[in-house]
Parts: C-alpha cells; structure tokens; sequence
C-alpha cells in the first residue's frame, strides 16, 4: 500500500517508541522518589503519534509540538541522553539544563521545541511554513496539537492563513480525549474535530492514533501533497492520555474501564503483533532490550552530570549602578 513504512521503517518506530515508553516509565519513578522539579507532563500510550508522524519528515522540515512531546523530540531524531538531561536540568541537556522538559529544543534536528502555552505550536509551525514558501526550501512544517488547543481561537487564525496561502504545513490532532481534565465531549459539540478542516479548503483524515503505520500512512500523504505545493492538510490521530494530565494530577476522572480498553490496544503492542509477521521474536527481543538499556544508561549518566551555573552581568544589572 502506498505511503506504507517498510519493515526497516516500522522497526526503527517501534524501537523509539519503546525508547519514549521507558523515558516516561523512569520520569514517573523519579518523581514519585522527589527527585524531579515541578509537573512531568508524560505520553504513555500516545507514543505512535508523535514518533510516526515525525518519521516521514526530511531534516530540513521542522516540527512544533506541545508540552507533552517527549514523543515528538525522540521521533524527530534527537538523541535519548541530552532530552533526559534538560529533563533533569543538566548542564549537559540539549538546552543546557535551562529548558525543563516542556521546551526541549534541537534547531539541526529541527525541533523548534515544546511550548507551555496551549495551542502556541500551530501559528508557529505556519509561520515557519510561510517561510518555506518565500525561501522556496521545499522544506514542510508540522505542527502536533492537541484537542484542547484546538479550541482555541489561534489554531483557527493560523489554519485560515494555510489555507489561503496554500502554506506547507501539515495539522497532526493529537486527540487524547482531554483537555487539562476536561473531557473532549465537553468542551466540542463534535466527535471528530478534523472536520473543521474543510471550512479553510483544507483535506483531512482520521485514524487510529494507536496504530502507528496508520498514523505514519496519513501523515506521509499529507506531507507529500504538503511538499508538491498543493497546501496544508490534517490528521487527527485518536488514542488516550492513560496517566493524567501531568505527574501533579491526583486523578478520579477518568474511568478504569476506558483506561483498560484503552492499554489493551496499547501502540507497542499494535506494532509489535504487527511486526511479528515480518520479523521473527528474537529480533524484537533484541530491540525491546536494547532500548531499555539506553534509556538507562541515559539517565545514569544524566543523574550524575553537572548542574547548570549562572553568572550575572554587571554591565547588564540594573542594581549594580554600573549602567
């Protein structure tokens, strides 16, 4: 089928999904030890979306994504050891330990970064668009949202501008169900937000956000398409936030049955029964333990890595009477 990843493809996703997987698993066990700074905002169970979508992107694109973008970060290719020590505020971070984990960017890798403010990621990633199109880079931006931010009014602006400059952009709807606490049934009068589209002459699909060849297949047509001049186009991508909102979330709103139903159809195991058609156990076996011992090692050294230090500029310290 076409826009399908190859074994290859399918593999090195999975292998970065398990790498995601195991980096929220340490985060939560470190904070429930205090041993981290302020709320974690972790994607488990939401790791097929910002790993396949990143992967059809060239180097030259660039990428936009929310506070809950570890996903996005380790899918775009940044390297496991400088996320893991921005996370913890390490001089060795890729931010140099002054980003946290929100706002971890990678300017060669392409990644603009996370953002605290909801919905700030989608008139960023256009912007970064319309720049594309003056340069004539053939470069596309993507922007990962979620369907909180897709209420807000920016989102809107920044969609009728694409559509009307046919900008290379491309609207990946992370609909995890949850807006800060509030169900998306609250918060929309309708079920598939993507349909929004339409009303800026934009296409788009919805699938399975848990399925990562599903979410790989959608996104990669729209790129192209995104790529050949034709415009923006959408994806909204369905899955579940399985923890809360962030690690300071003490919880009760969400159902047990739905978090059930929801970790059933967890996207390692959609991939892994996927991939047990093409490859044989022992070669996931391999992958599954390797990556554990990356992320380890990661936060190993990370732990161990030196604090950030600040100094003050006299020339610039409005209280030091040297101005």
């Amino acid at each position: 089928m076409k826009n399908t990843p190859s074994v290859e493809q399918h593999l090195e996703i999975y292998r970065r999904m398990l790498l995601v997987r195991h980096l929220e698993e340490s985060l939560g066990a470190l904070h429930k030890e205090g041993r981290t700074r302020g709320p974690i905002h972790r994607c488990d169970g939401q790791e097929a979306v910002g790993v396949a979508a990143t992967a059809v992107l060239e180097a030259g694109d660039k990428v936009a994504t929310t506070h809950r973008g570890h996903a996005v970060y380790i899918g775009k290719g940044m390297a496991m050891r400088p996320v893991v020590a921005e996370i913890l505020g390490r001089a060795t971070g890729a931010c140099g330990g002054r980003a946290g984990h929100m706002l971890i960017a990678d300017a060669e890798k392409g990644v603009i970064g996370g953002n605290a403010i909801v919905g700030a990621g989608i008139p960023a990633a256009t912007g970064m668009a319309l720049s594309m199109q003056i340069l004539g880079t053939g470069n596309v931006a993507m922007c990962i949202f979620g369907d909180g931010a897709a209420q807000t009014g920016i989102c809107h602006e920044a969609m009728n501008m694409a559509g009307l400059w046919k900008l290379p952009v491309v609207f990946v709807l992370e609909h995890n169900q949850f807006g800060l606490t509030v169900p998306s049934d609250v918060q929309s009068p309708v079920k598939d937000l993507s349909i929004r589209a339409a009303g800026y002459a934009m296409p788009a699909e919805i699938v399975d956000g848990n399925d990562a060849v599903a979410v790989y297949r959608a996104v990669s047509a729209m790129t192209e398409r995104a790529r050949r001049g034709e415009g923006p186009g959408m994806v909204e991508c369905k899955t579940y936030r399985i923890e809360g909102f962030s690690t300071s979330d003490m919880g009760g709103y969400q159902k047990p049955q739905d978090i059930a139903a929801w970790k059933a159809r967890d996207p390692l195991l959609v991939s892994r029964k996927a991939l047990l058609g093409d490859v044989d156990e022992t070669k996931l076996a391999d992958i599954e333990a390797a990556a554990k011992a990356e992320v380890a090692e990661a936060f190993e050294t990370a732990l161990s890595d030196p604090l950030p230090e600040f100094s003050v500029d006299e020339a610039c310290n409005p209280y030091s009477g040297a101005h």
